[in-house]
Parts: C-alpha cells; structure tokens; sequence
C-alpha cells in the first residue's frame, strides 16, 4: 500500500514538472496603449472622409468653374455672385424653410406629446416598436405611399367626400398650400418617431424619485412634466431637433417623387433646386456652388441655435 502510495505520487510530482506555465503576456507599453484606439477607430474614420470630406472639398473647388461635363471654365465666384441674384433659389430656400418648419414643428409636439404619455406606461411600453415602424421603411417607398394616397390614388379624397368634408376629388398639386401639405404630412409620418424615440429614452432616464417627491407635494403630473422633466431635457431637445432639422434642409425625394416642384417651384427645396440645375440643366458649377452655400447656411443656424440654447440653459 505504502509502495503504490508513493509511485503515485512520484508521477504526479512528474506530471506537475512537465506541464509547461503559460507565459505571462508582455505589457504593452504606454505609446502602444495611446495609439491602438486609433488603429481600430482609424478604418472606420478614413472611410467617412473619403465619401464626405472628399466630395465636400471636390464641390467647393468645382463651385470656382463652369463645367459642361469636360469642359471647365474658371470663373472664381461667379457662380456666387449669379446664385445671389438668383430668385429661384431664395424661393427654394424659403420653401425649404417653410416645409421645414413647419414639418419640424409638428413632429416635435407630437413626438413630446405621445413620448409623455408612453414612457411610464407599462401596457405602451411593450408595444413601443410599433411607433417606430414608419421609420423603417424606405423614404422612396414612403414616397409612393403617399403619392398615391393624395394624387393618383385619391385616397384621400374619397375618405373626405365620404365625410362629407368636401363635395368633389381635390386636386392636391393645384394649390401651393395643399402641395406643400402633402409633403408635411409625408414627412412627419415617417419622422416623427425618431424624436419620438429620443425623448422617450430622455424620459426614462431621468430619475424617478424627484418626479415622486413633486408628486408627494401635490403637483400634477401635467406640471410635473412642464416644470421638472421639460427643463432637464433641454439639451437633449436640442440636439435632436437641431439634427432633425439638418437632415429635413435635405428633403428630396417627397418632392421628386410627390411634387417634382410643383405647382409653379412652390414645393421646390434646394436639394431639389441643387438636383435640377444639376442634372436636368448640366450646371455642375452652379449646382456645387448652391450646395456650398446650403451646408454654410446649416452649419451657421444649427451651430447658432445649439450655442444660444446651452447657453441659456447653464445661466
């Protein structure tokens, strides 16, 4: 027993002295540790500056000709000075502002209104994917939905009749107001769940237990939200909005699917006036310059706005 007890353990002392202890990995030193953030960031980063910083610098420079395809005139700032008298593109920024004001104003009362009776709702919670779901489809499918709702299909116009609110088919792009609506209404469909979505994790995130400290001193849950939640998500506010807003001074497809501009450039935006003098007059210059100052205009306003709101928000 004491003789097999011993053998046994001997090959196990054997064993123990033949396994290898994986080395310890060497410590990366501290230049290392600085730059490997970089080297896994750095792909994803050459990436956007070659489909935007390069096409950006590339308009700025085209914008400083006359271009017909291979043909390319120097004329400085030519194009500027033309698109300055041009009252076509007033009209195109105006309509954008218009439409996009507008536009932005409702989705975001009514994304803060649904967000406000959804995010402590237990039954509404489970089903918020619903609210996202016209987020999800194409802005081009959305588009055609829409387009055949008001004009081909005239769906609308029969659910009016049926009501009785009018007596005959409305002709939507007949009118400058209707046309524009048209497109309001497409555009606040398809997004007004994305502010919908970031006030509602804006709202969430907040904590609970001062909203139940006003509730405990007798305050509404209307004033709660007015005076408590409303002012903590400011910034928040803001910079969705602000985000909203850059991406609807980019609205084209509603209008080259629903409107193409119509009635008379009443509907127009400047993508859309950018995309015609483009692509439907071959005025590349021209098209680049009015592009450069479209994304001057927007970094201006936004910049602006975001500035003026934090600020008043930290006195």
């Amino acid at each position: 027993m004491t003789h097999s007890t011993q053998r046994l353990e001997t090959e196990a002392a054997f064993a123990a002295s033949t396994v290898k202890v994986p080395a310890r990995p060497r410590p990366r030193s501290a230049t290392a540790r600085k730059v490997f953030p970089y080297l896994l960031v750095g792909p994803a980063v050459a990436y956007l500056l070659a489909i935007t910083l390069y096409p950006g610098l590339f308009a700025m420079y085209q914008s400083l000709f006359v271009v017909k395809f291979v043909n390319w005139s120097w004329v400085g700032l030519g194009n500027y000075t033309r698109i300055i008298q041009d009252r076509e593109f007033w009209a195109a920024l105006g309509n954008t502002a218009i439409i996009g004001g507008i536009s932005l104003t409702l989705q975001s009362v009514i994304a803060m209104t649904v967000a406000f009776f959804c995010y402590r709702d237990p039954l509404v919670r489970g089903w918020r994917i619903v609210f996202l779901m016209p987020m999800l489809f194409m802005p081009s499918a959305v588009a055609f939905i829409w387009k055949l709702a008001f004009n081909d299909g005239r769906v609308i116009s029969d659910i009016l009749m049926s009501i009785g609110v009018v007596s005959n088919n409305v002709d939507w792009l007949a009118s400058v107001w209707l046309a524009r609506l048209t497109l309001i209404i497409a555009d606040v469909w398809q997004w007004t769940p994305f502010l919908f979505i970031i006030f509602v994790g804006a709202l969430q995130g907040q904590d609970e237990e001062i909203e139940e400290a006003a509730r405990l001193d007798g305050a509404s849950w209307g004033a709660i939200f007015w005076n408590i939640s409303l002012p903590m998500m400011r910034p928040i506010i803001v910079v969705a909005v602000t985000l909203r807003g850059i991406d609807i001074t980019t609205m084209f497809t509603n209008v080259y699917i629903m409107t193409q501009g119509t009635p008379g450039g009443a509907t127009e935006t400047m993508s859309y006036f950018i995309y015609r003098q483009g692509f439907r007059m071959f005025n590349f210059g021209y098209a680049s310059a009015a592009s450069v100052l479209m994304l001057i205009f927007t970094i201006v306003i936004a910049q602006t706005v975001v500035k003026r709101a934090f600020k008043s928000g930290k006195s």
